[in-house]
Order: C-alpha cells, then sequence, then structure tokens
C-alpha cells in the first residue's frame, strides 16, 4: 500500500498544490509555517478523515475562501483508489472513494492505516486523560470497526444523559425512565469497550517493550497500566451510586469516558520520573507499536508520518531510528524538516529511495 500522489486545495497555507511520491521515503523541508505539516495533516485526512491538529475542519479552510479539497491516489494491494475530501463552510464534510460520496465517513476509517510521530507528542505523557484515550480509540478504531460503532455510539448516550441531566436541574423535573434507558446503554457499551481496550494492552505490552529497548538501548521495564471500573463485577451498582452526583454535577460521573491510560517505566509514573529522553524513547516506541499491530492486523504496513522527528531526537536515538528505516522495517515514510542539509545527509545514506520536496509559503518544489 502507498500514495501515489496528493492534491491540496484551499487548504490551510495550500494554495493549490499537487505533488507525485516515492513508494519509499518522501522528505518535505522548509523553515517553520512553511507549510509542511500541513502536508502531513492533508495525508492525515485521507486516513483518518480528520486533522491531527485542527478539531474544527472550518479552521483548515484557506482565509478568504469558502472550502478546501484534498485528493490522494492510492495504491492498495495492487489496485488503484482515489480518495478525496471535501468540506464547505456551513456544510457536512465528505469522504468520496473512486468517485462514490460514502454515506458515513467512519466507513473509511480504517481502509488506510497510518501512524503519526510528531513532536507535541510527550503530551500523551504530560497531558491529561482524554488525550491518552483518544490516542488508543484512534488506534482500535482503525482496526476494529465494531469497535468505532460501539465508541460512535455510547458518546451519542453519553450526550444526551448529559442534555438530560442540565435539562433536570433547569425545569426540577425528572424522567426517571428515560434516563434508565440510557443507563442501560452505557453500561453495557462501557463493558464491552473497556474489555476490547483490556486486549489491545495485552497485545501491545510486549511489543512496547521491545521497541524501548532497541531505541533507548535501556534495560528499564516499559508498560501501559488501563484504569477502569467498566470491567469490576458491580460496575452496574458503582455506575447508579453516582447518580446523585450526576444530579448535582449535570454530568455523567461514571463510565469509559472516565478511564486512564498509565504508563509507567519500572512501576512508576514514567511522567514523574522517566527524563526527558526515557519519555521520548516510550513514545516512539508506543507508537512503534501501533505500527506492527496495523501491520499484523492489515497484512500490510500502514503509512509511517514523521514530524520534524530530527529535532526531537538525540544522535543516538536517531541513527536507532534510522537503523529500522535502512532495514525497511516500515513501508511508505513521510518525513519533515526545518534543515535541509540535516535531512539530505541523514537520508542520502540510506538504501532508499528518496524524494525531497522544498516548502515555501504553501508552495512545493521537487529538488
Amino acid at each position: 500500500m502507498y500514495l501515489k500522489s496528493l492534491e491540496l486545495l484551499q487548504f490551510k497555507n495550500h494554495e493549490k498544490t499537487r505533488m507525485d511520491f516515492s513508494p519509499q521515503i518522501n522528505c518535505f523541508t522548509g523553515l517553520n509555517g512553511s507549510g509542511k505539516t500541513n502536508i502531513l495533516d492533508g495525508i492525515h485526512y485521507l486516513s483518518l478523515t480528520k486533522s491531527a491538529v485542527q478539531s474544527s475542519d472550518s479552521l483548515n479552510v484557506q482565509h478568504e475562501h469558502g472550502f478546501f479539497a484534498i485528493k490522494g491516489q492510492f495504491e492498495i494491494e495492487a489496485k488503484p483508489l482515489e480518495v478525496r475530501c471535501t468540506f464547505e463552510l456551513g456544510k457536512k464534510k465528505q469522504i468520496w472513494q473512486n468517485g462514490k460520496a460514502l454515506d458515513k465517513i467512519s466507513e473509511h476509517v480504517g481502509l488506510i492505516p497510518l501512524v503519526l510521530i510528531a513532536p507535541d507528542d510527550t503530551e500523551l505523557i504530560k497531558g491529561g486523560s482524554e488525550g491518552r484515550r483518544k490516542f488508543f480509540d484512534g488506534l482500535l478504531s482503525q482496526l476494529d470497526r465494531n469497535y468505532l460503532n460501539q465508541l460512535i455510539r455510547y458518546h451519542h448516550f453519553l450526550k444526551q444523559r448529559n442534555a438530560l441531566l442540565k435539562q433536570f436541574a433547569e425545569t426540577g423535573r425528572r424522567d426517571l425512565t428515560l434516563l434508565d434507558s440510557y443507563d442501560q446503554e452505557m453500561i453495557q457499551l462501557s463493558r464491552l469497550i473497556a474489555q476490547r481496550r483490556l486486549e489491545l494492552m495485552t497485545e501491545l505490552a510486549p511489543m512496547l517493550q521491545e521497541h524501548y529497548a532497541e531505541i533507548s538501548q535501556g534495560q528499564e521495564t516499559v508498560t501501559v497500566n488501563y484504569e477502569t471500573e467498566a470491567l469490576r463485577d458491580e460496575f452496574d451498582s458503582y455506575f447508579h451510586s453516582l447518580r446523585k452526583k450526576d444530579f448535582i454535577t449535570k454530568n455523567s460521573n461514571a463510565g469509559i469516558h472516565k478511564d486512564d491510560f498509565q504508563f509507567l517505566i519500572g512501576e512508576h509514573p514514567i511522567r514523574k520520573i522517566g527524563s526527558q529522553g526515557q519519555q521520548k524513547s516510550f513514545i516512539i516506541s508506543l507508537k512503534l507499536a501501533q505500527f506492527q499491530i496495523f501491520e499484523q492486523d492489515k497484512g500490510e504496513k500502514p503509512l509511517l508520518l514523521l514530524d520534524d522527528i530530527f529535532d526531537k531526537l538525540d544522535d543516538i536515538r536517531i541513527a536507532q531510528l534510522m537503523q529500522l528505516i535502512s532495514n525497511h522495517t516500515f513501508g511508505q515514510i513521510f518525513l519533515t524538516d526545518a534543515r535541509p542539509e540535516r535531512s539530505h545527509s541523514i537520508l542520502t545514506k540510506l538504501n532508499s529511495e528518496v524524494f525531497f520536496f522544498g516548502v515555501e509559503n504553501g508552495v512545493v518544489a521537487t529538488h
């Protein structure tokens, strides 16, 4: 599987950009703010139907324009696939496969697996639980269509339940029969989702440890501890025991939206005791484990996007990562670098075909 070409129209700072790619390594160089990361984000849209950077599609429309369009020509299992993503202000986003618009955008997720390693990934360690849930939910959604549908359904009922709790507070009247029906759905879906998350942790653990040892050359044990109430035998009674609190806070205080994933080095949170190098190594190892899981499940290598990776790693870790690339561990790679001389020096030594693209103010030149 690889991306043969990409077209961006009125997407962020790219008014009209078209590129043809190598099936191996593609490197975008240019100053910060030139539009390198925006190219990676366009590829992210074609895989996951959304931006890796902005939560709102409207923020990705170029200034003074009313829409954006992204088009990619892929080859999957020796068959051509054209994917198009379009968004017009005030309307719904659409995904097209070979000229046919999909009824549900979620139908596309998982078709083109993708792994992104980006500068702010350490926020998975330093930030709140929501970011960690989003990461693992994104991973599972690309693997398991049933999981994605359950997650969408869960968040629908969560939104409905929270709106109902606010309505209770505003009117002073409580429809407990309707509340019970939402509770039943959320309890059942929480159990199913939590079980799948736990299965992923079991699969992930040995891969994470193996890659951490490769990247960091360290002897520490690293793992992810999944924290949830949903797999307790008495989860039903626990869920209902928080109803009084729900009425006060006007929010649902139990369910898988409260889960967390604790990243550990040894038996301690890496957020508290891990050095900067250990934290970077952990995140890259986590993403490489994600890559390995996708490859095993899909039978092909996902796209790998490396954003500003050379600035964030020391020479030893860069060497370890380049060794993996040189061994053709990965499939098609897209990476960015603000210093063209550095990326040329590193990448031209590899036994791979490399295409270099210079990016300046949303304009791309091949060199």
